[in-house]
Order: C-alpha cells, then structure tokens, then sequence
C-alpha cells in the first residue's frame, strides 16, 4: 500500500515521535509510507523541529504541502489540490487541520483513517471517515458503529534496561532510593505539585527516596517555591529538559515513573517508555494509562500514590511490539479498503 500521514505541527513533541515509529512499522512491513509535516512555521525555537527528524528516518513527504493551521485560505486551497493530484491507498490524519485538508482534497480512491489523540476532538461535529483510531479502549464506546482500533504508543529500541544502573546514576549524579521520576511538561493537567507533596509524604517514610523532575514548562517555578517550603531541595532534582539518548539515560536510572495526569496525548507515552526501560511505573485512571501502569493510584491524593508506590505490585502484561501495533492499525486499513 501507499500510506500517507497528514501531521499539521512543526514539532517533534505530541504524537510526532509516535506517527514516525508507526510510519517506520509500517514500511519495514513492506509498505510506501511518508509524513507531510507543517512546513509553513519554520522558527520553532522553543521545540525540536520535526522536518529534520523525519528527514533522517527517510520518511518526509515531498509532495509540497504546507499543511499548516496558520495557512491561509488560499493556501489551504492549493494543499486540497495537491493532495487530491496524488497516488495514494490510505491518508491518514492526525490532527483536526489535516482532516480538513484530507476530508475535501481525499485522493480519487482512497481511504481516509483519522486519528484521536484526545478524547476533547470526539463533539459532534467530527467529520466522517473510513476509520478511526484512539489513544484508549474506553474511548472506543464514543465512536459505536465506526472501524476503529486502538493505537497505543509505539516505543523506540532506544528504550531498554540499562546495562548498569548503578554506574549511570553515579554519572548523571543521582543518589538515593527509591529513585522516583516525573517525565513531563509542567503544566496543571500533570499534577506535579501533586507528585511533590506524596513524594514528601513517602520521604518521611523512607529517609533515602529521592525525586528526579524531568521537563521544563510554565509550572516549574511555582514547582521549586513548593519544594523549597517543604525543606525538600536536598530531595528533589529538576533535571531540566531532555531529549533523545539524554532523555533515555535519565529515565533508565529510575526504580519508577510517577504519571499522575495526562496532556494532549491521551496515549500515555512516557508510561510505555518507561516500562521499556523496566522502570516501574504508577499511574492515575486516565487515557491509556490503565492498560500501562504497573499499579494504579485510586484517587489523585499524597496517600493515595504514597500507597501506590509502596504497594510493590508490578504488571504481568508486556506492551505489543512496534511490529503487533503497526499490523492492527494496517489490518484497519485494509478493512476500510474492502468495505469502501
């Protein structure tokens, strides 16, 4: 098949990282596959660009679209006749511009697949497609009578136990256990001040534990006055913002991941990667976290995750391979094809 992936962001965040593994799965299975990104906002210096990503892994369309939201009219109307002048079996959409562009300017025969990311894109306004995919199984119920599959996080090779953990904490500097870790954004939906008052709470308990902040974001310094009034600086590591194998390195030092909310990406990500890593993982009810978490915290409350955390409790069920996930979001795809 010839596939086409639509991502409207000039990023490499969100679910860019996830549409490149799933693109890459899906040409190591024998298929055509490329990614039109937004090639209109070229300064994204507060983020990673995502063209030169997509360059390296052989995957970035060229097809000259700029598929940007800050398009003009004129120029969304040039993408609806490039995208129709093309040779493709399936676009696949993943934000609500691309499906706009996709829904009016589908290629003669094709199927359309949309992706949710998050469950705020399921009103009733959602365009028609031949197929849907969603970040969680109790997403599923909202689209009754569709195709839909679930499409879980795809996760690098990079990610994998650490050979020595003890000899990488010494180089990145860390010392304590447990090692707990939050790895995300700083922004309200996260709950990190959440995180920072159970973690105080499980430090009174256990004198040695140490919490490792991994991100940057608005909430970092509201984060930091917290620590400060909880007399935990001496606990607590703001390690910043990483990225790639940086980022790989810090996670893999962890004994567990504490996901207390989720963001724009209702897949739970950082939660997949960190069981790669045979990181441990705790995590609230939400998006595709139930079906990551080694335990579940009931209730987002200190005692709650304090209990979490203590409870020992590890999964038994191995996240499917890039390979698995790549199939059943192909078999979709074929679905749609036949029943078009």
């Amino acid at each position: 098949m010839k596939i086409l992936h639509l991502l409207a962001s000039p990023f490499w965040s969100g679910p860019a990282e996830n549409v490149a593994l799933l693109a890459r799965a899906q040409r190591e299975a024998g298929h055509e596959v490329s990614v039109a990104v937004d090639r209109r906002r070229s300064e994204v210096s507060a983020e990673e660009p995502a063209v030169p990503r997509f360059e390296a892994l052989k995957l970035l369309d060229d097809g000259g679209l700029s598929l940007s939201v800050k398009s003009p009219p004129w120029e969304i109307w040039k993408d609806l006749r490039k995208l129709r002048a093309r040779s493709v079996d399936v676009v696949h959409a993943h934000f609500t511009h691309d499906h706009l562009v996709a829904r009016w300017g589908r290629p003669r025969g094709a199927v359309l697949i949309r992706s949710v990311h998050a469950p705020r894109s399921l009103r009733a306004s959602l365009p028609y497609a031949d197929g849907y995919t969603v970040p969680a199984s109790s997403v599923i119920t909202r689209l009754l009578g569709r195709r839909v599959r679930v499409l879980p996080p795809l996760v690098d090779p990079s990610f994998r136990p650490a050979e020595d953990r003890a000899a990488l904490r010494k180089e990145l500097g860390l010392k304590g256990e447990p090692l707990v870790g939050m790895v995300s954004t700083f922004q309200a939906s996260r709950r990190h001040e959440l995180g920072v008052e159970a973690f105080a709470g499980l430090r009174r308990k256990q004198g040695g534990a140490r919490l490792v902040l991994v991100g940057d974001g608005e909430r970092v310094e509201p984060v930091r006055e917290q620590v400060r009034a909880l007399g935990l600086e001496e606990a607590v590591t703001f390690a910043g913002y990483q990225q790639g194998e940086a980022f790989v390195r810090w996670l893999r030092a962890l004994d567990e991941v504490w996901v207390l909310g989720l963001g724009n990406d209702w897949s739970a990500r950082a939660a997949a990667q960190a069981r790669a890593c045979g990181v441990r993982v705790v995590a609230v009810g939400e998006g595709n976290l139930p079906a990551l978490a080694d335990v579940l915290v009931e209730e987002p409350t200190p005692e709650a995750v304090v209990a979490a955390s203590e409870s020992g409790q590890r999964a038994l069920v191995e996240h499917p391979s890039n390979a698995r996930i790549a199939a059943d979001v192909l078999a979709l795809y074929e679905q749609a094809r036949a029943e078009r």
